[in-house]
Parts: structure tokens; sequence; C-alpha cells
């Protein structure tokens, strides 16, 4: 058979095999508020609308909820008691520096001081939260934490994340954490939780984050402080340093019986998201709620979901649960946050891959990147069928230049 004529067959082969592969289901990254074809946790975690299992003298669940997407889980067992939508991927807001956290916290020793550069403070979103952090000062890392914890300072979490080898690098890490505890929800854009294109979590990921960050009792204190005194500028007549008052700004702390935390967060794309932690009778309850209607319905929502999940205790069947870290063996973590005795492992050390997107690499593997999901397996093969196709194009490009050159 003629060279040429072997180079058609080559070429039409897979050119044929495309609309058959194509046409089939391929991998591909789900849009934001799409729940994962798999949902961790059980399958009813990934069907829509209320999941709740009763037996005989559960009460009814709280008729006026509003949030697009909900969880009660207990912390201790990892039972999920009932959930609406629990992988739903939406703006996490400020809740996502719940895994910020959890990734650096333990890296750092509480009574360390560190002197802020300008650098550092630099960068940081418009409109941002801020503690009000100001540069050529030292601050002790236990006061860039509570600036994280009580005043949602995004301009203590680039503080600590510059300390932590900077922004990018402590994003990787974030990442590499979440896919640790099996968060698969969860896309980390930037450290803070600021709006940013692509970055989205699920309730269901957030109380893997809270329930993890809880058993660090640095984490656990930060989350239950109230107010603390937080350094401030110089005086320049007296050369002494002054300092100011900061509040917490979950309103349910305080206010409801039993709770410890965790993090509450708004932006304008997330509207208000909240993770609470609340402790009764020997048992701690995880609520979060994201996306209410109003501002203040997130507190009011999860108050209401907590109260059902104290009454409902031991009067509902699980609906799904809270997976526990290594627990899947197509999980392999880098590093722990916080043991179960609250003392810290090694830090995590995200391999090359897990770092931000190579600017130098292939525009099809910068998409599959961004889109977080990847192309999976059928994906892949489409892309080799693909390449085979223009690599046999070429050669048979090149047999023609060389046969009109002779």
């Amino acid at each position: 058979m003629p060279t040429s004529s072997k180079l058609a067959r080559l070429i039409a082969a897979p050119a044929a095999a495309l609309p058959l592969l194509l046409a089939a289901p391929v991998a591909v990254a789900a849009p934001p508020g799409s729940p994962p074809p798999a949902s961790v946790g059980g399958d009813r975690l990934g069907l829509p609308g209320v999941q709740v299992d009763p037996l005989a003298g559960a009460p009814a669940l709280p008729g006026d909820l509003t949030g697009q997407s909900w969880i009660v889980a207990d912390a201790g067992s990892g039972e999920v008691l009932a959930a609406s939508n629990p992988h739903l991927r939406l703006a996490p807001a400020s809740t996502l520096k719940i895994l910020f956290a959890d990734t650096v916290l333990p890296k750092f020793d509480r009574n360390a001081v560190h002197r802020v550069t300008d650098n550092e403070i630099q960068g940081i979103g418009a409109g941002s939260s801020l503690v009000g952090i100001k540069e050529d000062l030292d601050y002790r890392v236990e006061d860039l934490w509570r600036g994280v914890f009580l005043s949602s300072g995004n301009d203590a979490v680039h503080v600590l994340a510059h300390m932590n080898g900077g922004v990018q690098q402590t994003v990787a890490e974030m990442q590499a954490r979440a896919e640790a505890l099996q968060a698969r929800d969860t896309r980390v854009v930037s450290p803070d939780g600021y709006d940013s294109e692509g970055q989205v979590s699920s309730a269901y990921d957030l109380t893997l984050f809270a329930r993890a960050g809880l058993r660090n009792p640095d984490f656990r204190s930060y989350c239950a402080t109230r107010d603390a005194m937080f350094p401030g500028a110089v005086d320049r007549n007296t050369g002494q340093r002054g300092s100011f008052g900061i509040a917490n700004t979950d309103r349910l702390l305080g206010k409801y019986p039993g709770l410890i935390g965790v993090k509450n967060g708004f932006t304008t794309n997330a509207g208000s998201t909240f993770v609470g932690a609340a402790e009764r009778d020997g048992r701690t309850l995880l609520v979060t709620v994201m996306h209410p209607t109003t501002y203040q319905k997130v507190y009011d929502e999860t108050a209401a979901l907590l109260d059902w999940g104290f009454a409902a205790a031991g009067k509902v069947a699980p609906v799904g649960k809270l997976v526990e870290e290594g627990e899947s063996a197509a999980t392999t973590p880098t590093g722990q946050a916080g043991g179960a005795a609250g003392v810290p492992a090694p830090p995590p050390h995200p391999s090359p891959a897990a770092t931000a997107t190579d600017r130098s690499a292939p525009a099809v593997a910068r998409a599959a990147d961004s889109a977080g999901d990847g192309l999976g397996p059928v994906g892949w093969v489409v892309t080799g069928v693909v390449l085979t196709a223009g690599g046999a194009g070429a050669v048979l490009l090149l047999n023609r230049r060389r046969a009109a050159a002779r």
C-alpha cells in the first residue's frame, strides 16, 4: 500500500472515533453550584433537596429554611443527621479561613514574634475586612490569629501566608489539605476567602474543615474568643505602643447556649455563610448554612438547625457521614494540621504538582487545572486521539514537502 494511503488511514481511524468518544460521558469540571456525581459521605448526600430519615418521636425540621445548602452533623460520630444539597459548590466567603487555619496554624509557635513588612499587606482585595495591621511593627503569632478569627482580617491572613512561604504556596497547601480531608468540592484561589473566579466549597467540605480544626486546642480557643485587645500603633509623643479592642463578628457567640464558634463569612458573591459548633450534654454538633436569603438568616437558621439537631439526636437515622482523613485508599494525606489530641504533626509539603498552575504548560493542561476536576480517563483518550491525529497530519505534511522538494 502506498505510504500516503497508510498515513491517510492512520488519520481517518482516530478522526472517525472522535464523534463516538466525544458523545461518551466525559469527566469534566462541574460548574459552581453542581453536586459531584459520586458524593463523599454517602449517596444520599448527593441527592437534591432535604435528606432526613426520622424515627419515632423525631421532631420536624424547621419549616422556614432558606439556605441553598446546609448540613447538621455530629462532630464525634461523624453522622450526618440531616442535610440539604450539602455538596452544592458555592462561594465560601470567609468560612474558607477555616481551611486556612487548619493548614497553617500548627506551623508557628503562638508566642513567636514577627515584624510585618509593607509587602505582606499588599494585594489585599478591595473592601476586605481588616484588623488593622501596620508595616514595620512587631506582632505575636497569637495576635495575628485573633485577627483572623475575630475580625476576619484579610490583612492578618496575608501576613501569615507570607510567613508560610507566600500566598501561592499557601493556596497550594490549602488545596492539598482539602484533598487529604477528601473535601472534593473545594477549589482554593485565595487564602482569605475573598471572591475569586473559580473559588468554591460546599457545606459538607466546610464541615469537614471545622471538624478537623476543632481537634487543635489553639484553633478551638481562637474561634471561641469573644473579644481581645489587639496591638496598635506607636504613639509619636510617648513612644509607647497602644492597643485597641476587637470583637468576634460571629453573632451567635455568647448568645447561643453552648456555642463553641467557628466562623462566619460574607461577600458579594457568597452572600452569607456560617459554620457553627455547639456542645450540649457531652454532644458536639456542627451546622453549616450557605447562601440564605438575608444576612441575619444565616444565624437564625444555624440556631434553628442546632436546636433541631440536639432534639433529634437518637431519633433520626443518619443520612450520611463525615469521612475521616485517610479513610479512603485513594487519598494520600500530605500533612495533618492537628491530631486528635491536638498535637500538631509535620506541616504539609505538597509536591510540585500541587503548586500553582505552570504558565509554561500546554493550554489543555492549564484548562484542566483551572477547571479543577481534570479531564478524567475518557477525556485523556480524547486528548490523545486529537494529538495522534495532529501528529499523523504533521508527518503527512512533512512527506509532501519532501516530495515537492525532490
